[in-house]
C-alpha cells in the first residue's frame, strides 16, 4: 500500500496524514468512505455465521426492564422476530470466517498487523444499541447498510453503571451527533465514549433496510498482562527441559540457621531478580516471543490438514489462509504463534509473503530448498494454499 497515496477511505487523506493528524488523537468523519458500498455478507449469511459453534456472537437488547446479554451461538429460533425493536447481534471475528470480510479488512492494513485485531459486525433493528460505552481501542465505524445515529463525547467520567451486563456508561453527555448511512465511516480514538442508535431506514426500492454496522478492531494489549505473558514465554524460551541439569537451581550453602523462618531470605530475592534480568538481556529472545504471541491464533481457530498436494511451482502461486497471523522481524519470521530463524533472499521472501498475503510463482521460483520445504510444511497445516488457477 502507498502510504503517501489519498484515499477516498480516509476522506481524501493519505495514510501517513491520517496516523499523523487523527490516529490515537481525534475522531473523523468521512462520507462515502466506500461509495456505493453493499454489505458482504446478507443477514441469512450473519445468522448462519451466528448459529456456528466455534463463531463468537452476542444478542444485546433494551428492554423496559433493562439490559439483557446472552452468549450465542443462536440457532435458527432463539433470535427475536425481526419485527421486535431494540435487539442487536453482535458477531466477532467475520474475518476469521468469511474471504469476504477477510478481504474487506485489508484495507486498513496501513496500520501495522500487530494492532489490527478482527472485524465485528452488528445487527440492530429499530433503537438496538449496546449503550453509551467507550472501548479501549481504536476503532472504524463502518456503516454497510440501513442508518445508524452516532452521539460521541470526548468525557472524562468514564464511571460505568452498576448491575448491569454491559459496560455502559453511567454519565454520557453527547457533544457531536451523527447520522451515518451506507458507505459512511466513523474513525474514533480509545476511551472516546459514544452511543450508536439504529434507525428505521427505507431504500430505494421502498423496502426496510436491515441496520448493519460493521466494526474494524485493533489489539491494545495492556502493560501487565504483556508482561506477564512475555515473562512466563521467556521463561519457556529458556528452560532446557530436555537437559535439567543445565538449569541453574537456587543454591544457598551459606545460610545460616535461622529463627525467624517466615521471613524471605535476601539471597533469593537476589536470584530472582537476577533471573528476570538474565531472561531479557537478550532481545532476540524477547523480539522472538513477542512475534509468537501476536501471530498465535484465537481460541476459536483451527486448521484443516490440505486435500490437495504441494506443488514446489503452483502457477497460481501461494495464499495466506484467511486465519492465519504472519509477521516478521529483523531476525526472523512469526506465523501462528511459531517462530523461524530468515536470512537473506528467504528472508525477503517470508518477509513478501507476510506483507502481500501471498507469493506468485516467479517468487516460488526464487526460494531455495529449505524456504520450498517450509512452505510445503505450512501448506499441509493448512495455514496456506494454493489458490485456483484459470482454466
Amino acid at each position: 500500500m502507498d502510504v503517501n497515496q489519498a484515499l477516498t477511505l480516509l476522506g481524501g487523506l493519505t495514510p501517513q496524514q491520517f496516523m499523523r493528524r487523527h490516529w490515537q488523537k481525534k475522531p473523523l468523519l468521512v462520507r462515502q468512505a466506500m461509495p456505493g458500498f453493499k454489505p458482504v455478507l446478507s443477514r441469512s449469511e450473519l445468522f448462519k455465521l451466528a448459529a456456528q459453534q466455534e463463531v463468537e456472537s452476542r444478542l444485546v437488547q433494551h428492554q423496559a426492564k433493562g439490559w439483557r446479554m446472552k452468549q450465542g451461538p443462536f440457532g435458527p429460533r432463539s433470535l427475536p422476530s425481526l419485527a421486535a425493536a431494540a435487539w442487536t447481534l453482535l458477531v466477532q471475528g467475520v474475518d476469521l470466517h468469511d474471504t469476504r470480510a477477510h478481504a474487506l479488512l485489508q484495507n486498513f492494513r496501513f496500520v501495522p498487523d500487530a494492532r489490527l485485531d478482527d472485524l465485528m459486525i452488528s445487527f440492530a433493528t429499530a433503537g438496538g444499541g449496546v449503550g453509551p460505552h467507550f472501548d479501549s481501542y481504536d476503532v472504524f465505524l463502518l456503516q454497510a447498510s440501513g442508518r445508524r445515529r452516532w452521539k460521541i463525547s470526548k468525557q472524562k467520567d468514564l464511571s460505568l453503571q452498576e448491575g448491569v451486563p454491559l459496560k455502559i456508561l453511567q454519565n454520557f453527555e453527547s457533544e457531536q451527533e451523527f447520522v451515518l448511512e451506507a458507505g459512511d465511516m466513523l474513525y474514533l480514538p480509545p476511551r472516546y465514549a459514544h452511543d450508536g442508535l439504529a434507525e428505521s431506514c427505507a431504500g430505494e426500492d421502498g423496502k426496510a433496510q436491515d441496520c448493519m454496522t460493521y466494526s474494524i478492531g485493533f489489539r491494545a494489549p495492556k502493560q501487565a498482562e504483556l508482561a506477564g505473558e512475555l515473562l512466563q514465554r521467556l521463561a519457556d524460551f529458556h528452560g532446557d527441559e530436555e537437559n535439567p541439569g543445565h538449569q541453574l537451581l537456587y543454591r544457598d550453602p551459606s545460610q545460616a540457621a535461622t529463627e525467624t523462618p517466615a521471613a524471605l531470605p535476601s539471597s533469593l530475592l537476589e536470584f530472582a531478580h537476577q533471573a528476570v534480568h538474565d531472561a531479557l538481556k537478550d532481545p532476540s529472545a524477547l523480539a522472538c516471543v513477542l512475534g509468537e504471541y501476536l501471530t498465535e491464533p484465537k481460541a476459536s481457530v483451527w486448521f484443516e490438514e490440505a486435500s490437495q498436494p504441494w506443488v514446489a511451482r503452483h502457477a497460481g502461486g501461494v495464499c495466506l489462509d484467511t486465519r492465519t497471523r504472519m509477521m516478521y522481524d529483523s531476525e526472523h519470521v512469526f506465523i501462528n504463534g511459531e517462530s523461524y530463524r530468515a536470512k537473506g533472499a528467504d528472508a525477503l521472501l517470508m518477509r513478501r509473503l507476510a506483507d502481500q498475503r501471498g507469493l506468485a510463482l516467479a517468487d516460488l521460483r526464487k526460494a531455495s530448498v529449505s524456504a520450498q520445504q517450509l512452505l510445503a510444511d505450512w501448506h499441509e497445516a493448512g495455514w496456506l494454499f494454493h489458490p485456483a488457477t484459470p482454466g
